[in-house]
């Protein structure tokens, strides 16, 4: 027997039920799908609901099925264009090559306190043998 709806097929369906992990698509009086979380949009979704409505009519794609079981996996997503993704600007500002080379050489950071190290183990071998006398 010939499923019905298959993978890779897109069909116009209604929104019967909506629960934290998906929604519960109706493809035609006998048959549901799942559109799972993931699948309702690109991007992340933390609210279904804010997104899905039940009642709403919604083109989905068929990720798989097994009639047999009557499982549908549904995406809504798939239907979408995928929004161009955009490069995002560097909020750091571009250092001149002077900067960068006054930035190499100055000692700054662990320089600093590799010298300040030696200066503390001195100090404190002096006060230890000041504490033994």
């Amino acid at each position: 027997m010939a499923e019905k709806f298959q993978v890779g097929d897109v069909v116009v369906g209604k929104v019967t039920g909506i629960q934290p992990y998906g929604a519960f698509v109706s493809l035609d009086e006998e048959t549901q799908g799942l559109v799972h979380i993931s699948e309702v949009t690109h991007g992340f979704v933390k609210d279904i609901n804010e997104h899905l409505n039940v009642g709403d009519e919604v083109k989905v794609k068929v990720l798989s099925a097994n009639e047999s079981e009557g499982k549908y996996s549904l995406s809504i997503r798939a239907t979408e264009e995928a929004p161009k993704q955009t490069k995002k600007p560097s909020n750091k500002p571009k250092a001149s090559a002077k900067a960068a080379q006054e930035e190499s050489t100055s000692p700054a950071g662990f320089n600093t306190l590799k010298d300040k190290l030696e200066d503390w183990i001195k100090q404190s071998k002096d006060r230890e043998e000041t504490f033994r006398n």
